[in-house]
Protein backbone atom coordinates (compact mmCIF):
# COMPACT_ATOMS: atom_id res chain seq x y z
CA UNK A 1 0.00 0.00 0.00
CA UNK A 2 2.58 2.82 0.75
CA UNK A 3 4.45 1.36 -2.20
CA UNK A 4 1.94 2.50 -4.50
CA UNK A 5 1.09 5.61 -2.47
CA UNK A 6 5.01 6.41 -3.17
CA UNK A 7 4.43 5.79 -7.21
CA UNK A 8 1.35 8.08 -6.88
CA UNK A 9 3.15 10.83 -5.48
CA UNK A 10 6.26 10.48 -7.51
CA UNK A 11 4.14 10.52 -10.62
CA UNK A 12 2.27 13.75 -9.09
CA UNK A 13 5.81 15.63 -8.32
CA UNK A 14 6.51 15.14 -11.57
CA UNK A 15 3.38 16.09 -13.88
CA UNK A 16 3.73 19.59 -11.22
CA UNK A 17 7.20 19.89 -11.72
CA UNK A 18 6.20 20.03 -15.65
CA UNK A 19 3.76 22.66 -15.23
CA UNK A 20 6.49 24.63 -13.10
CA UNK A 21 8.91 24.87 -16.34
CA UNK A 22 5.69 26.07 -18.23
CA UNK A 23 5.22 28.74 -16.03
CA UNK A 24 8.32 29.67 -15.71
CA UNK A 25 8.92 30.18 -19.19
CA UNK A 26 5.40 31.93 -19.61
CA UNK A 27 6.58 34.36 -16.99
CA UNK A 28 9.80 35.11 -18.65
CA UNK A 29 8.38 35.64 -21.93
CA UNK A 30 5.77 38.42 -20.08
CA UNK A 31 8.49 39.91 -18.50
CA UNK A 32 10.45 40.45 -21.93
CA UNK A 33 7.08 41.64 -23.80
CA UNK A 34 6.41 44.17 -20.70
CA UNK A 35 9.42 45.99 -21.55
CA UNK A 36 7.98 46.43 -25.64
CA UNK A 37 4.53 47.09 -24.49
CA UNK A 38 5.94 49.88 -21.96
CA UNK A 39 8.23 51.42 -24.68
CA UNK A 40 5.50 51.29 -26.97
CA UNK A 41 3.03 53.38 -24.59
CA UNK A 42 6.02 56.24 -24.24
CA UNK A 43 6.51 56.48 -27.58
CA UNK A 44 2.73 56.98 -28.84
CA UNK A 45 3.03 59.88 -26.19
CA UNK A 46 4.62 62.42 -28.71
CA UNK A 47 1.65 61.94 -31.31
CA UNK A 48 -1.10 62.13 -28.74
CA UNK A 49 0.29 65.34 -26.92
CA UNK A 50 1.11 67.12 -30.94
CA UNK A 51 -2.78 66.19 -31.82
CA UNK A 52 -3.94 67.55 -29.26
CA UNK A 53 -1.76 70.81 -29.53
CA UNK A 54 -3.47 70.87 -32.70
CA UNK A 55 -6.61 70.44 -31.73
CA UNK A 56 -6.65 73.05 -29.29
CA UNK A 57 -4.92 75.95 -31.76
CA UNK A 58 -7.83 75.17 -34.04
CA UNK A 59 -9.65 75.99 -31.26
CA UNK A 60 -7.94 79.08 -30.21
CA UNK A 61 -8.88 80.21 -33.75
CA UNK A 62 -12.93 79.89 -32.98
CA UNK A 63 -13.36 76.14 -34.74
CA UNK A 64 -15.08 73.58 -33.56
CA UNK A 65 -18.42 75.05 -31.50
CA UNK A 66 -20.39 73.10 -33.93
CA UNK A 67 -18.65 69.97 -34.24
CA UNK A 68 -20.77 66.84 -33.81
CA UNK A 69 -18.30 64.98 -31.92
CA UNK A 70 -17.70 68.06 -29.32
CA UNK A 71 -21.56 68.72 -28.90
CA UNK A 72 -23.43 66.73 -26.17
CA UNK A 73 -26.80 65.32 -26.87
CA UNK A 74 -29.62 66.99 -25.18
CA UNK A 75 -30.93 63.32 -24.18
CA UNK A 76 -28.92 60.31 -24.14
CA UNK A 77 -31.20 57.35 -25.13
CA UNK A 78 -28.20 54.68 -25.28
CA UNK A 79 -25.11 54.32 -24.13
CA UNK A 80 -22.26 52.33 -26.10
CA UNK A 81 -19.46 50.84 -23.94
CA UNK A 82 -15.98 49.50 -25.50
CA UNK A 83 -14.56 46.75 -23.40
CA UNK A 84 -10.98 45.94 -23.94
CA UNK A 85 -9.63 42.29 -22.76
CA UNK A 86 -7.56 40.50 -23.38
CA UNK A 87 -7.79 37.67 -26.33
CA UNK A 88 -6.00 34.77 -24.13
CA UNK A 89 -6.51 34.01 -20.36
CA UNK A 90 -3.65 32.91 -17.59
CA UNK A 91 -3.56 36.60 -16.58
CA UNK A 92 -4.77 36.60 -13.22
CA UNK A 93 -7.77 38.86 -12.27
CA UNK A 94 -6.70 41.05 -15.54
CA UNK A 95 -10.02 40.58 -17.76
CA UNK A 96 -12.36 39.79 -14.67
CA UNK A 97 -11.64 42.97 -13.62
CA UNK A 98 -12.61 44.97 -16.70
CA UNK A 99 -16.08 42.73 -17.08
CA UNK A 100 -16.75 43.81 -13.79
CA UNK A 101 -16.06 47.62 -14.42
CA UNK A 102 -18.02 47.22 -17.79
CA UNK A 103 -21.16 45.54 -16.13
CA UNK A 104 -21.37 47.96 -12.91
CA UNK A 105 -21.15 50.67 -15.67
CA UNK A 106 -24.15 49.14 -17.50
CA UNK A 107 -25.92 49.14 -14.33
CA UNK A 108 -25.89 52.41 -13.70
CA UNK A 109 -26.68 53.40 -16.81
CA UNK A 110 -29.60 50.90 -17.27
CA UNK A 111 -30.73 52.53 -13.44
CA UNK A 112 -30.63 55.84 -15.57
CA UNK A 113 -33.14 54.86 -17.97
CA UNK A 114 -30.81 54.54 -20.92
CA UNK A 115 -30.48 51.56 -23.16
CA UNK A 116 -26.52 49.34 -23.43
CA UNK A 117 -24.32 48.78 -26.80
CA UNK A 118 -21.17 46.68 -26.56
CA UNK A 119 -18.41 46.92 -28.88
CA UNK A 120 -15.81 44.43 -27.61
CA UNK A 121 -12.21 43.77 -27.60
CA UNK A 122 -10.50 40.54 -27.18
CA UNK A 123 -11.72 37.21 -27.19
CA UNK A 124 -12.20 37.12 -23.51
CA UNK A 125 -14.68 39.77 -23.37
CA UNK A 126 -16.49 38.34 -26.24
CA UNK A 127 -16.97 34.47 -24.79
CA UNK A 128 -18.18 36.31 -21.68
CA UNK A 129 -20.95 38.60 -22.57
CA UNK A 130 -22.01 36.05 -25.38
CA UNK A 131 -22.06 33.15 -22.87
CA UNK A 132 -24.07 35.01 -20.96
CA UNK A 133 -26.69 36.60 -23.85
CA UNK A 134 -26.14 40.28 -23.61
CA UNK A 135 -26.55 42.03 -27.02
CA UNK A 136 -22.92 42.56 -28.97
CA UNK A 137 -22.79 44.82 -31.89
CA UNK A 138 -19.56 44.75 -32.65
CA UNK A 139 -16.42 42.14 -31.68
CA UNK A 140 -12.71 42.51 -32.76
CA UNK A 141 -10.08 39.96 -31.62
CA UNK A 142 -6.64 39.03 -32.41
CA UNK A 143 -4.69 42.12 -31.68
CA UNK A 144 -4.66 42.26 -27.23
CA UNK A 145 -1.02 41.57 -27.29
CA UNK A 146 0.48 43.50 -29.90
CA UNK A 147 -1.94 46.22 -31.25
CA UNK A 148 -1.52 48.65 -34.00
CA UNK A 149 -2.77 52.10 -35.12
CA UNK A 150 -4.42 50.11 -38.21
CA UNK A 151 -7.05 47.93 -35.36
CA UNK A 152 -7.46 51.36 -33.54
CA UNK A 153 -8.72 52.92 -36.63
CA UNK A 154 -11.43 49.77 -37.14
CA UNK A 155 -12.62 50.24 -33.81
CA UNK A 156 -12.90 54.18 -33.86
CA UNK A 157 -14.46 53.98 -37.50
CA UNK A 158 -17.28 51.19 -36.05
CA UNK A 159 -17.86 53.59 -33.08
CA UNK A 160 -18.08 56.90 -34.73
CA UNK A 161 -20.32 55.65 -37.61
CA UNK A 162 -22.76 54.45 -34.38
CA UNK A 163 -22.25 57.97 -32.78
CA UNK A 164 -22.82 60.11 -35.88
CA UNK A 165 -25.85 58.21 -37.44
CA UNK A 166 -27.44 59.23 -33.66
CA UNK A 167 -27.34 55.21 -32.77
CA UNK A 168 -25.40 55.55 -30.00
CA UNK A 169 -25.55 59.36 -27.67
CA UNK A 170 -22.28 58.51 -25.64
CA UNK A 171 -19.06 56.16 -26.36
CA UNK A 172 -16.80 55.44 -23.56
CA UNK A 173 -13.72 53.29 -22.98
CA UNK A 174 -13.67 50.45 -20.34
CA UNK A 175 -9.51 49.51 -20.18
CA UNK A 176 -6.70 49.13 -17.95
CA UNK A 177 -4.64 51.63 -17.70
CA UNK A 178 -0.61 50.69 -17.44
CA UNK A 179 0.81 52.77 -14.21
CA UNK A 180 3.97 50.39 -13.54
CA UNK A 181 5.10 46.72 -13.95
CA UNK A 182 3.60 46.62 -10.54
CA UNK A 183 0.76 48.96 -10.73
CA UNK A 184 -2.54 48.96 -13.44
CA UNK A 185 -5.64 50.24 -12.82
CA UNK A 186 -9.32 49.84 -14.48
CA UNK A 187 -10.45 53.12 -16.12
CA UNK A 188 -13.47 54.35 -17.65
CA UNK A 189 -13.02 57.12 -19.89
CA UNK A 190 -15.80 58.81 -22.39
CA UNK A 191 -14.66 58.77 -26.09
CA UNK A 192 -17.78 60.30 -27.54
CA UNK A 193 -18.39 63.53 -27.38
CA UNK A 194 -15.23 64.61 -26.29
CA UNK A 195 -14.53 66.74 -23.64
CA UNK A 196 -15.17 70.34 -24.62
CA UNK A 197 -12.18 71.48 -22.31
CA UNK A 198 -9.66 69.25 -25.12
CA UNK A 199 -10.08 72.38 -26.94
CA UNK A 200 -11.10 74.92 -24.74
CA UNK A 201 -8.04 75.80 -23.15
CA UNK A 202 -6.97 77.78 -26.30
CA UNK A 203 -2.95 77.61 -27.73
CA UNK A 204 -1.17 74.57 -26.11
CA UNK A 205 1.85 76.12 -27.51
CA UNK A 206 3.72 78.63 -25.34
CA UNK A 207 2.01 82.51 -25.65
CA UNK A 208 3.94 84.93 -27.74
CA UNK A 209 6.14 87.62 -25.55
CA UNK A 210 3.90 89.87 -26.34
CA UNK A 211 1.42 91.23 -23.45
CA UNK A 212 -2.50 90.02 -25.15
CA UNK A 213 -1.27 88.90 -28.10
CA UNK A 214 -3.21 85.52 -29.39
CA UNK A 215 -2.60 82.49 -31.54
CA UNK A 216 -0.54 83.65 -34.77
CA UNK A 217 -1.15 81.18 -36.98
CA UNK A 218 -2.52 80.77 -40.52
CA UNK A 219 -4.89 78.00 -41.44
CA UNK A 220 -5.75 76.82 -44.76
CA UNK A 221 -8.64 75.36 -45.32
CA UNK A 222 -10.59 76.94 -43.30
CA UNK A 223 -10.12 75.94 -38.90
CA UNK A 224 -13.18 74.17 -39.21
CA UNK A 225 -12.58 72.09 -42.04
CA UNK A 226 -9.30 71.23 -40.48
CA UNK A 227 -10.89 70.13 -37.08
CA UNK A 228 -13.28 68.00 -38.83
CA UNK A 229 -10.64 66.09 -40.17
CA UNK A 230 -8.63 66.24 -37.35
CA UNK A 231 -10.97 65.79 -34.17
CA UNK A 232 -11.44 61.72 -35.70
CA UNK A 233 -7.61 61.32 -35.85
CA UNK A 234 -8.03 62.68 -32.28
CA UNK A 235 -10.64 59.69 -31.34
CA UNK A 236 -8.12 57.11 -33.37
CA UNK A 237 -5.06 58.18 -31.17
CA UNK A 238 -6.95 57.43 -27.21
CA UNK A 239 -8.10 54.52 -28.23
CA UNK A 240 -4.69 53.40 -29.50
CA UNK A 241 -3.36 54.80 -26.61
CA UNK A 242 -6.24 52.37 -24.76
CA UNK A 243 -4.90 49.17 -26.23
CA UNK A 244 -1.08 49.95 -26.21
CA UNK A 245 -2.43 50.66 -22.08
CA UNK A 246 -4.03 47.97 -22.39
CA UNK A 247 -1.22 45.97 -23.93
CA UNK A 248 1.41 46.53 -21.25
CA UNK A 249 -1.46 45.79 -18.61
CA UNK A 250 -2.02 42.35 -19.87
CA UNK A 251 1.60 41.33 -20.05
CA UNK A 252 2.31 42.48 -16.02
CA UNK A 253 -0.98 40.89 -14.79
CA UNK A 254 0.19 37.74 -16.69
CA UNK A 255 3.69 37.80 -15.45
CA UNK A 256 2.53 38.38 -12.01
CA UNK A 257 0.34 35.52 -12.25
CA UNK A 258 2.81 33.35 -13.62
CA UNK A 259 5.08 33.99 -11.14
CA UNK A 260 2.82 32.84 -8.39
CA UNK A 261 2.00 29.95 -10.09
CA UNK A 262 5.52 29.21 -10.00
CA UNK A 263 6.07 29.56 -6.46
CA UNK A 264 3.32 27.51 -6.02
CA UNK A 265 4.27 24.56 -7.56
CA UNK A 266 7.60 25.01 -5.74
CA UNK A 267 5.30 24.75 -2.42
CA UNK A 268 3.31 22.04 -3.69
CA UNK A 269 6.60 19.96 -5.10
CA UNK A 270 7.88 20.64 -1.34
CA UNK A 271 5.00 19.23 0.13
CA UNK A 272 4.55 16.22 -1.74
CA UNK A 273 8.44 15.80 -1.20
CA UNK A 274 7.59 15.80 2.26
CA UNK A 275 4.29 13.02 2.21
CA UNK A 276 6.54 10.79 -0.44
CA UNK A 277 9.33 10.91 1.86
CA UNK A 278 7.41 10.00 5.30
CA UNK A 279 6.07 7.20 2.97
CA UNK A 280 8.86 5.75 2.16
CA UNK A 281 10.18 5.86 5.78
CA UNK A 282 6.94 4.20 6.87
CA UNK A 283 7.13 1.40 4.18
CA UNK A 284 10.58 0.81 5.24
CA UNK A 285 9.93 0.60 9.15
CA UNK A 286 7.11 -1.54 8.62
CA UNK A 287 9.04 -4.08 6.24
CA UNK A 288 11.76 -3.69 9.01
CA UNK A 289 8.92 -4.64 11.54
CA UNK A 290 8.22 -7.49 9.48
CA UNK A 291 11.23 -9.02 9.40
CA UNK A 292 12.13 -8.88 13.06
CA UNK A 293 8.78 -10.08 13.75
CA UNK A 294 9.43 -13.03 11.53
CA UNK A 295 12.66 -13.72 12.78
CA UNK A 296 11.48 -13.55 16.59
CA UNK A 297 8.76 -16.53 15.35
CA UNK A 298 11.28 -18.46 13.82
CA UNK A 299 13.63 -18.36 16.85
CA UNK A 300 10.56 -19.26 19.34
CA UNK A 301 9.07 -22.03 16.48
CA UNK A 302 12.91 -23.74 16.96
CA UNK A 303 13.09 -23.83 20.81
CA UNK A 304 9.48 -25.46 20.85
CA UNK A 305 10.24 -28.51 18.14
CA UNK A 306 13.72 -29.52 20.02
CA UNK A 307 11.69 -30.42 23.30
CA UNK A 308 10.57 -33.38 22.11
CA UNK A 309 13.35 -34.89 21.02
CA UNK A 310 15.14 -34.06 23.71
CA UNK A 311 12.64 -36.07 25.46
CA UNK A 312 12.46 -38.77 23.60
CA UNK A 313 16.54 -39.10 23.15
CA UNK A 314 16.06 -39.31 27.37
CA UNK A 315 13.93 -42.26 27.22
CA UNK A 316 15.98 -44.18 24.91
CA UNK A 317 18.85 -43.79 26.58
CA UNK A 318 17.59 -45.12 30.02
CA UNK A 319 15.91 -47.63 27.95
CA UNK A 320 19.96 -48.76 27.25
CA UNK A 321 20.98 -48.52 30.71
CA UNK A 322 18.27 -50.89 31.96
CA UNK A 323 18.98 -53.38 29.69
Amino acid sequence: MAGGQERVLRRRIKSIQSTKKITRAMELIAGSRIIKAQARVHAAVPYSDAITEAVRDLAAAGAGIDSPLLTPRPEIKKVCHIVVTADRGLCGAYNSSVIRAAEGSMREQQALGRDYSLVLLGRKGEGYFRYRNYRIDEAFTGFSEQPTYEDARRVAAAVTRRFLSGEVDLVEIIYTRFISVGSQEVVLRPIMPLEQEVVSDGDARPAPSEAGAGASYEFEPSPESILDRLLPRYVEARIFAALLNASASEQAARQRAMKSATDNAEDLITRLARIMNRARQDSITTEIMEIVSGAESLRGGTHDTDVPDKLLATTNNAGTTQG
